[in-house]
């Protein structure tokens, strides 16, 4: 019975993995950058985007976002303050994204100058973290209320990361977070992967990410994640590993 659940699991990740590769390939045609966000659920990654999204349309930049849960549209309105084209993506109780739901909505939603689509994928750092979305960066986020620990609990996520960012640092006193243990745990899992402070309350690192996320657009080489889903597409010859500030 666990080798007939194994290659059940193995086949819909190959499915999966096909299409991803296809929308990749779509996407790169069409100039568009994927970055797909993955969390638990409550590290105000929520707010973060919201925070990205309104500095990149103060900015003229033609972004947009698609905003996963299995329920309410809740989050889709709070980003869309931003004035950024935002589409609420409904999984009905599924526990993360999957390519062709997001090749569906590629299809029939994203504008059509969109040069950068956020994809805030569900709250839940285990199913996400083995499907390729076709996206162009893979960034885990985490808030210091979760605990310096999580990056051991939670490998995959953190291993298949191309860049962290750690959430809510206004918090790390009260929460008595240590952010050395939580740096060497993350290199652990992921070595070389760079970690982005961050505050979406006071807006401390908000531009940070946001310049990260448009170099890999514009092509800058992106760390390489030892769990890495697929190879990386934008990585140029002969240039380091490693994302470009």
């Amino acid at each position: 019975m666990c080798d007939s659940v194994d290659e059940v699991t193995q086949a819909v990740l190959a499915k999966n993995d096909g299409l991803a590769a296809g929308l990749r390939d779509e996407l790169t045609r069409r100039g568009v950058s994927v970055v797909n966000l993955l969390s638990s659920p409550g590290s105000g990654k929520t707010e973060l985007l919201g925070r990205v999204l309104a500095r990149a349309v103060e900015r003229g930049l033609p972004v947009a976002a698609l905003t996963a849960d299995l329920a309410t549209e809740n989050d889709a309105d709070r980003l869309a303050r931003s004035g950024a084209p935002v589409k609420q993506l409904l999984t009905d109780g599924l526990c993360h994204l999957e390519a062709r739901q997001l090749r569906g909505h590629v299809e029939t939603w994203l504008p059509e100058d969109t040069s950068l689509l956020f994809v805030e994928n569900v709250g839940n750092l285990v199913c996400p973290a083995s499907y390729d979305l076709g996206e162009s960066l893979r960034i885990v986020l985490m808030a210091v209320t979760e605990g310096e620990d999580k990056p051991l609990k939670y490998p995959t996520a953190f291993g298949s990361a191309h860049l962290v960012v750690l959430t809510k640092t206004d918090l790390a006193g009260p929460a008595g977070f240590d952010g050395t243990a939580f740096d060497a745990h993350v290199q652990r899992v992921n070595p070389g992967v760079e970690v982005l402070r961050s505050c979406a309350r006071t807006g401390a690192g908000v531009d940070a990410l946001l310049e990260r996320v448009l170099a890999v657009r514009d092509g800058a080489p992106v760390h390489r994640p030892p769990l890495a889903p697929r190879p990386h597409t934008h990585t140029h010859e002969g240039a380091e590993a490693g994302l470009v500030p």
